[in-house]
């Protein structure tokens, strides 16, 4: 079965013409010794971009998130983010079985808690309660359906987060499509952080590698534990070249897979038994249950039409629009959607 249109995730982008050729064409170093110009180039890119003292090139966003907390939190303190993040649901455990980190899960809006949510649960500082040391958010976030948390919002956790001498760490695995969705700058919306990492692999289309940002002090005690993870490299330039090549070329684009979310979205609202989530960047989740299909039942009846989404639970399917999805694979793709959903509804009659 051959999937010609997948909509699975942003990860399934492959490099561009363009892309390769940079990475053909990269000067190369040994990374772990800091003598890839490449990859330097990169990283001091990042670090400017998000408005940060240093950076390091890391293989994956996952383990940007994990190093985060291996800096940030000792064994047994605790985290707080949204129950849909990235971090505790879709890392295998690290956080426990690498930082030894509990997290405390609040239960936010579209993935985006408050201010007052933070400072509801802090705990008293005494030696019955585990000890607070950071506050993390995910932008845009993923289990919130791609929302985009404003900068005012970030600001106002972060006062809170210090108010009570807790660090501050955004995942950012889809940042610049926040960027491109609401016209605010990456550094404005990383001002507050002490740490911050950038995916190259998702919209930006890379073929690996993420760049996690932070203070001096913090990115040293980062390239301790890329060490120890093996997670340093040899002549990283090649993968590092495709990093700045999206940089430059597959920033601006981005507001293209909006666009196209936004028209699959409509289109979803008008097949009878779905029901889409409102869009705000690249991802499209809709409820199939009145179909009578679960997620996985729909998701395997839409592969037979060639296209392929993914699945979050037993009833929420998740497509994302990305740099190998053109406007003409959306109408391709509904009508392949409206086909399953319809087909269903019929043999249900």
């Amino acid at each position: 079965m051959t999937i010609e249109i997948d909509l699975y995730s942003d990860t399934q982008t492959r490099p561009t013409k363009g892309m390769r050729e940079a990475m053909a064409k990269a000067e190369v170093g040994d990374e772990q010794q800091k003598g890839d110009p490449t990859v330097a180039r990169l990283c001091e890119r990042v670090a400017d971009l998000l408005g940060k003292e240093d950076a390091v090139f890391l293989p994956s966003g996952t383990m940007c998130n994990q190093i985060a907390l291996l800096v940030h939190v000792r064994p047994g303190e605790e985290v707080i983010c949204d129950r849909t993040s990235h971090i505790v649901n879709s890392e295998g455990g690290g956080g426990a079985a690498l930082a030894g980190a509990m997290f405390r899960c609040l239960e936010g809006a579209r993935g985006m808690f408050t201010p007052e949510q933070v400072e509801a649960a802090i705990k008293p500082d005494n030696r019955y309660n585990p000890r607070q040391v950071l506050v993390e958010v995910e932008q845009t976030s993923n289990g919130g359906g791609g929302s985009v948390w404003p900068a005012e919002r970030i600001r106002a956790v972060a006062a809170v987060a210090r108010k009570h001498k807790l660090a501050t760490h955004m995942d950012g695995a889809r940042l610049m499509n926040a960027v491109v969705a609401s016209g605010t700058s990456a550094k404005e919306f990383c001002r507050d952080m002490d740490s911050v990492w950038l995916d190259l692999t998702k919209g930006l289309g890379c073929p690996v590698g993420a760049v996690l940002a932070g203070s001096k002090a913090f990115i040293a005690e980062a390239w301790r534990w890329k060490q120890r993870l093996g997670g340093s490299m040899r002549q990283a330039g090649v993968i590092a070249a495709a990093g700045l090549y999206a940089l430059d070329h597959h920033v601006d684009r981005l507001a293209e897979d909006h666009k196209n979310a936004k028209t699959l979205a409509q289109g979803l609202a008008e097949i009878p038994g779905l029901a889409a989530e409102p869009v705000e960047t690249n991802m499209v989740f809709f409820d199939v249950g009145a179909t009578g299909l679960d997620g996985y039942q729909f998701n395997e009846a839409l592969k037979r039409y060639g296209v392929r989404v993914s699945v979050g639970s037993a009833r929420r399917v998740r497509a994302l629009t990305h740099l190998d999805i053109p406007a003409a694979a959306i109408p391709k793709a509904l009508d392949a959607i409206r086909r399953v959903a319809m087909r269903n509804e019929a043999a249900a009659e």
